[in-house]
Protein backbone atom coordinates (compact mmCIF):
# COMPACT_ATOMS: atom_id res chain seq x y z
CA UNK A 1 0.00 0.00 0.00
CA UNK A 2 1.33 3.66 -1.04
CA UNK A 3 1.72 5.39 2.79
CA UNK A 4 0.65 8.48 3.12
CA UNK A 5 3.64 11.51 4.40
CA UNK A 6 2.17 14.20 6.28
CA UNK A 7 3.63 17.74 5.45
CA UNK A 8 4.53 18.83 8.64
CA UNK A 9 5.65 22.50 7.58
CA UNK A 10 1.80 23.75 7.67
CA UNK A 11 1.47 26.86 9.47
CA UNK A 12 -0.73 27.23 12.00
CA UNK A 13 -4.07 29.40 11.32
CA UNK A 14 -3.51 28.82 7.40
CA UNK A 15 -7.16 26.65 6.81
CA UNK A 16 -5.59 23.93 5.23
CA UNK A 17 -7.98 21.01 5.32
CA UNK A 18 -6.70 17.74 7.23
CA UNK A 19 -4.58 15.05 5.25
CA UNK A 20 -6.81 12.40 4.17
CA UNK A 21 -5.95 9.01 4.65
CA UNK A 22 -4.38 7.98 1.73
CA UNK A 23 -7.02 5.30 0.18
CA UNK A 24 -9.46 7.91 0.42
CA UNK A 25 -7.67 11.09 -1.74
CA UNK A 26 -5.50 9.03 -4.08
CA UNK A 27 -6.61 7.09 -6.99
CA UNK A 28 -5.54 3.75 -8.30
CA UNK A 29 -4.40 1.86 -8.13
CA UNK A 30 -3.25 1.69 -11.59
CA UNK A 31 -2.57 -1.29 -13.29
CA UNK A 32 -0.63 -1.45 -16.71
CA UNK A 33 -2.48 -2.72 -19.89
CA UNK A 34 -0.88 -6.20 -20.90
CA UNK A 35 -0.65 -5.25 -24.48
CA UNK A 36 1.64 -2.14 -23.63
CA UNK A 37 2.83 -0.43 -26.13
CA UNK A 38 -0.32 0.98 -27.70
CA UNK A 39 1.61 2.99 -29.64
CA UNK A 40 4.97 2.82 -31.73
CA UNK A 41 6.73 5.19 -34.04
CA UNK A 42 5.39 4.16 -37.61
CA UNK A 43 6.72 5.39 -40.98
CA UNK A 44 9.47 7.10 -42.48
CA UNK A 45 8.86 10.79 -41.57
CA UNK A 46 8.03 13.01 -38.80
CA UNK A 47 7.03 9.78 -36.46
CA UNK A 48 9.44 7.50 -37.44
CA UNK A 49 11.89 7.60 -34.49
CA UNK A 50 9.97 7.66 -31.23
CA UNK A 51 6.84 8.39 -29.70
CA UNK A 52 6.19 9.34 -26.15
CA UNK A 53 4.77 11.21 -23.41
CA UNK A 54 1.29 11.75 -24.68
CA UNK A 55 -1.84 14.59 -23.25
CA UNK A 56 -5.00 12.91 -23.14
CA UNK A 57 -8.66 14.64 -23.88
CA UNK A 58 -11.85 13.06 -24.00
CA UNK A 59 -15.41 15.10 -25.07
CA UNK A 60 -17.19 11.73 -23.17
CA UNK A 61 -17.26 9.73 -26.36
CA UNK A 62 -13.90 9.83 -28.07
CA UNK A 63 -10.63 9.92 -26.41
CA UNK A 64 -7.80 12.03 -28.02
CA UNK A 65 -4.58 11.54 -27.59
CA UNK A 66 -1.70 14.35 -27.82
CA UNK A 67 1.45 12.36 -28.28
CA UNK A 68 4.98 13.73 -28.78
CA UNK A 69 6.76 12.01 -31.90
CA UNK A 70 10.25 12.46 -33.31
CA UNK A 71 11.59 12.18 -36.48
CA UNK A 72 15.62 12.00 -37.11
CA UNK A 73 16.18 15.25 -38.59
CA UNK A 74 17.69 17.14 -35.63
CA UNK A 75 20.76 17.58 -33.65
CA UNK A 76 22.71 16.34 -30.58
CA UNK A 77 22.63 12.62 -29.38
CA UNK A 78 19.32 12.01 -29.67
CA UNK A 79 18.79 13.60 -33.19
CA UNK A 80 15.45 14.08 -33.39
CA UNK A 81 13.13 17.07 -33.56
CA UNK A 82 9.46 16.82 -31.92
CA UNK A 83 5.85 17.47 -33.31
CA UNK A 84 2.65 16.22 -31.58
CA UNK A 85 0.30 13.92 -33.27
CA UNK A 86 -2.86 13.35 -32.76
CA UNK A 87 -4.95 9.91 -31.98
CA UNK A 88 -8.33 8.99 -31.58
CA UNK A 89 -10.11 6.04 -29.94
CA UNK A 90 -13.91 4.87 -28.48
CA UNK A 91 -12.40 2.40 -26.25
CA UNK A 92 -8.89 3.77 -24.83
CA UNK A 93 -6.60 0.89 -26.21
CA UNK A 94 -7.02 1.21 -30.01
CA UNK A 95 -6.40 4.29 -31.56
CA UNK A 96 -5.96 5.74 -35.07
CA UNK A 97 -3.95 8.44 -36.21
CA UNK A 98 -4.15 11.63 -38.06
CA UNK A 99 -1.77 11.21 -40.80
CA UNK A 100 0.35 14.67 -40.51
CA UNK A 101 1.34 16.36 -36.83
CA UNK A 102 -1.35 19.03 -35.82
CA UNK A 103 1.32 21.28 -33.91
CA UNK A 104 5.10 21.42 -34.53
CA UNK A 105 7.60 24.00 -34.28
CA UNK A 106 7.37 27.10 -36.01
CA UNK A 107 9.56 29.59 -34.23
CA UNK A 108 13.22 29.87 -33.54
CA UNK A 109 12.83 29.51 -29.76
CA UNK A 110 11.25 25.75 -30.66
CA UNK A 111 14.24 25.14 -33.50
CA UNK A 112 15.64 22.52 -33.82
CA UNK A 113 14.44 20.30 -31.05
CA UNK A 114 10.62 20.98 -31.85
CA UNK A 115 7.84 20.98 -29.66
CA UNK A 116 7.69 18.32 -26.74
CA UNK A 117 6.05 16.86 -24.03
CA UNK A 118 2.16 18.71 -24.66
CA UNK A 119 -0.54 18.73 -21.63
CA UNK A 120 -4.13 19.79 -22.71
CA UNK A 121 -7.03 21.10 -20.62
CA UNK A 122 -10.23 23.13 -22.17
CA UNK A 123 -11.86 25.76 -20.70
CA UNK A 124 -15.22 27.68 -21.95
CA UNK A 125 -14.38 26.22 -24.95
CA UNK A 126 -10.83 26.51 -25.71
CA UNK A 127 -8.20 24.66 -25.70
CA UNK A 128 -5.55 25.62 -24.09
CA UNK A 129 -1.79 23.48 -24.93
CA UNK A 130 1.06 23.78 -22.82
CA UNK A 131 4.15 22.23 -24.29
CA UNK A 132 8.05 22.74 -24.16
CA UNK A 133 9.77 23.96 -27.26
CA UNK A 134 13.51 22.98 -27.47
CA UNK A 135 15.93 25.64 -29.53
CA UNK A 136 19.04 23.09 -28.45
CA UNK A 137 20.11 24.62 -25.24
CA UNK A 138 17.33 26.08 -23.73
CA UNK A 139 13.63 24.35 -22.98
CA UNK A 140 11.09 26.64 -22.69
CA UNK A 141 7.26 26.03 -21.67
CA UNK A 142 4.90 27.58 -24.19
CA UNK A 143 1.24 27.65 -24.64
CA UNK A 144 -0.93 27.53 -27.57
CA UNK A 145 -4.94 27.64 -27.58
CA UNK A 146 -7.47 26.10 -29.73
CA UNK A 147 -11.04 26.08 -30.31
CA UNK A 148 -10.89 22.37 -32.35
CA UNK A 149 -7.30 20.86 -31.19
CA UNK A 150 -6.26 21.73 -34.76
CA UNK A 151 -6.16 25.70 -35.84
CA UNK A 152 -3.55 27.26 -32.95
CA UNK A 153 -2.69 30.21 -31.76
CA UNK A 154 1.20 30.72 -30.60
CA UNK A 155 1.53 32.58 -27.46
CA UNK A 156 5.59 32.49 -27.10
CA UNK A 157 6.98 31.10 -24.05
CA UNK A 158 5.09 31.90 -20.84
CA UNK A 159 8.14 32.55 -18.74
CA UNK A 160 10.39 34.38 -20.75
CA UNK A 161 12.12 35.55 -17.67
CA UNK A 162 13.07 32.25 -16.27
CA UNK A 163 14.70 30.63 -19.10
CA UNK A 164 14.51 26.95 -18.70
CA UNK A 165 11.01 25.72 -18.13
CA UNK A 166 9.19 23.31 -18.63
CA UNK A 167 6.01 21.33 -18.06
CA UNK A 168 3.17 23.20 -17.18
CA UNK A 169 -0.12 21.37 -15.71
CA UNK A 170 -3.17 23.71 -15.86
CA UNK A 171 -6.29 23.11 -12.86
CA UNK A 172 -9.15 23.62 -15.48
CA UNK A 173 -11.67 25.01 -12.50
CA UNK A 174 -10.92 28.94 -11.24
CA UNK A 175 -9.72 29.19 -7.51
CA UNK A 176 -11.37 32.84 -6.17
CA UNK A 177 -11.17 33.95 -10.13
CA UNK A 178 -7.39 32.43 -10.74
CA UNK A 179 -6.75 29.82 -12.54
CA UNK A 180 -3.45 27.66 -11.04
CA UNK A 181 -0.59 25.93 -12.70
CA UNK A 182 1.88 23.57 -11.82
CA UNK A 183 5.30 23.79 -13.38
CA UNK A 184 8.73 22.63 -13.37
CA UNK A 185 11.51 19.65 -14.03
CA UNK A 186 13.44 20.12 -11.14
CA UNK A 187 11.31 21.54 -8.01
CA UNK A 188 8.06 21.99 -9.27
CA UNK A 189 6.30 25.55 -8.82
CA UNK A 190 2.78 27.00 -8.65
CA UNK A 191 1.54 30.30 -10.68
CA UNK A 192 -1.74 31.60 -11.05
CA UNK A 193 -3.15 33.66 -13.59
CA UNK A 194 -6.88 35.22 -14.37
CA UNK A 195 -6.55 34.95 -18.31
CA UNK A 196 -4.66 31.93 -18.57
CA UNK A 197 -2.22 33.10 -20.34
CA UNK A 198 -0.02 35.71 -17.98
CA UNK A 199 1.45 34.24 -14.98
CA UNK A 200 2.59 34.95 -11.50
CA UNK A 201 4.60 32.42 -9.82
CA UNK A 202 4.86 31.59 -6.34
CA UNK A 203 8.54 31.81 -5.74
CA UNK A 204 8.85 29.13 -3.08
CA UNK A 205 8.75 25.53 -4.74
CA UNK A 206 5.42 23.90 -4.33
CA UNK A 207 7.26 20.15 -4.39
CA UNK A 208 10.92 19.89 -3.89
CA UNK A 209 12.80 16.64 -4.60
CA UNK A 210 13.78 14.38 -0.70
CA UNK A 211 16.77 13.01 -0.48
CA UNK A 212 17.11 9.12 -0.06
CA UNK A 213 13.81 8.68 -1.77
CA UNK A 214 12.65 7.43 -5.18
CA UNK A 215 11.91 11.02 -6.13
CA UNK A 216 15.45 12.19 -4.97
CA UNK A 217 16.75 14.09 -8.13
CA UNK A 218 13.71 15.56 -9.43
CA UNK A 219 10.28 16.27 -9.85
CA UNK A 220 7.70 17.12 -12.50
CA UNK A 221 3.94 17.91 -13.62
CA UNK A 222 2.01 15.06 -14.80
CA UNK A 223 -1.39 15.91 -16.32
CA UNK A 224 -3.06 18.79 -15.68
CA UNK A 225 -4.41 18.23 -11.98
CA UNK A 226 -7.64 17.92 -10.65
CA UNK A 227 -10.20 19.40 -8.06
CA UNK A 228 -11.64 16.77 -5.60
CA UNK A 229 -13.41 16.79 -2.25
CA UNK A 230 -10.05 16.24 -0.44
CA UNK A 231 -8.13 18.83 -2.56
CA UNK A 232 -6.46 19.74 -5.29
CA UNK A 233 -4.95 16.39 -6.72
CA UNK A 234 -1.47 16.40 -8.75
CA UNK A 235 0.32 12.89 -10.08
CA UNK A 236 3.52 13.81 -11.00
CA UNK A 237 6.84 12.17 -12.22
CA UNK A 238 10.06 11.80 -10.62
CA UNK A 239 13.85 10.48 -10.90
CA UNK A 240 15.81 9.07 -8.34
CA UNK A 241 19.63 9.72 -7.95
CA UNK A 242 20.32 6.74 -10.58
CA UNK A 243 17.45 8.30 -12.98
CA UNK A 244 15.29 6.08 -12.63
CA UNK A 245 11.85 7.21 -13.43
CA UNK A 246 8.34 7.09 -11.33
CA UNK A 247 5.62 8.45 -10.62
CA UNK A 248 3.69 9.63 -7.53
CA UNK A 249 0.59 11.57 -6.42
CA UNK A 250 0.62 14.97 -4.07
CA UNK A 251 -2.25 16.85 -2.40
CA UNK A 252 -2.66 20.68 -2.36
CA UNK A 253 -4.67 23.16 -0.55
CA UNK A 254 -7.91 24.37 -2.65
CA UNK A 255 -7.49 27.60 -0.27
CA UNK A 256 -3.91 27.70 -1.23
CA UNK A 257 -2.93 26.18 -3.92
CA UNK A 258 0.58 25.95 -3.37
CA UNK A 259 0.46 24.86 -0.01
CA UNK A 260 1.48 20.97 -0.25
CA UNK A 261 -1.19 18.93 1.88
CA UNK A 262 -0.11 15.33 1.76
CA UNK A 263 2.04 13.01 -0.31
CA UNK A 264 3.14 9.83 -1.58
CA UNK A 265 5.94 8.37 -0.04
CA UNK A 266 6.16 5.41 -2.46
CA UNK A 267 5.49 5.43 -6.55
CA UNK A 268 2.26 3.84 -7.82
CA UNK A 269 3.84 3.41 -11.44
CA UNK A 270 7.43 2.54 -11.85
CA UNK A 271 9.16 1.11 -14.25
CA UNK A 272 8.66 -2.65 -15.57
CA UNK A 273 7.98 -3.05 -19.14
CA UNK A 274 11.26 -4.00 -20.86
CA UNK A 275 10.79 -1.16 -23.34
CA UNK A 276 10.56 1.29 -20.58
CA UNK A 277 13.72 -0.64 -18.67
CA UNK A 278 15.88 -0.12 -22.14
CA UNK A 279 14.11 2.53 -24.66
CA UNK A 280 16.05 5.67 -26.22
CA UNK A 281 16.24 6.58 -22.58
CA UNK A 282 16.43 4.00 -19.87
CA UNK A 283 14.39 3.74 -16.91
CA UNK A 284 11.31 5.59 -17.73
CA UNK A 285 7.91 6.05 -16.63
CA UNK A 286 6.30 9.21 -17.80
CA UNK A 287 2.54 10.28 -17.20
CA UNK A 288 1.05 12.96 -18.69
CA UNK A 289 -2.46 11.96 -20.01
CA UNK A 290 -5.40 11.24 -17.80
CA UNK A 291 -8.96 10.94 -18.80
CA UNK A 292 -12.30 8.78 -16.87
CA UNK A 293 -14.55 7.27 -18.64
CA UNK A 294 -17.16 4.68 -18.10
CA UNK A 295 -15.96 4.36 -14.71
CA UNK A 296 -12.17 3.88 -15.45
CA UNK A 297 -9.42 6.14 -15.27
CA UNK A 298 -6.81 5.83 -18.51
CA UNK A 299 -3.43 7.04 -17.79
CA UNK A 300 -1.40 7.07 -20.59
CA UNK A 301 2.20 7.22 -20.49
CA UNK A 302 5.77 7.62 -22.07
CA UNK A 303 7.58 3.80 -22.04
CA UNK A 304 11.23 4.63 -22.53
CA UNK A 305 10.89 7.52 -24.59
CA UNK A 306 10.25 5.37 -27.14
CA UNK A 307 6.46 4.42 -26.87
CA UNK A 308 3.54 5.19 -25.44
CA UNK A 309 1.36 3.00 -22.61
CA UNK A 310 -1.82 2.91 -20.87
CA UNK A 311 -2.53 1.88 -17.07
CA UNK A 312 -6.17 1.72 -15.65
CA UNK A 313 -7.78 2.06 -12.66
CA UNK A 314 -11.59 2.01 -10.87
CA UNK A 315 -12.65 5.56 -10.80
CA UNK A 316 -14.07 6.04 -7.32
CA UNK A 317 -15.73 9.14 -5.81
CA UNK A 318 -13.22 11.99 -6.12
Amino acid sequence: MIRLLLVTILLAGCGAPPAADPDAWMIGPFEKYAGNPILMPQGATWEAKDLFNPAAWSDGETIHLLYRAEDSSGIGIWNGTSRIGLATSTDGIAFTREPEPIFGPADPWELPGGTEDPRIVRIDGTFYLTYTGYDGETARMGIATSPDLRTWTRHGPTFPERGWTKSGAILPEPIDGKYWMYFGDTNIWAAHSTDLLNWTVVEEPAIRPRPGMFDSRLVEPGPPPMLTEHGILLLYNSADDSLKYAAAQALFDPKNPAQLIARSDEPFLQVTNELEKSGQIANVVFVEGLIESEGIWYLYYGMGDSGIGVATAPAGNR
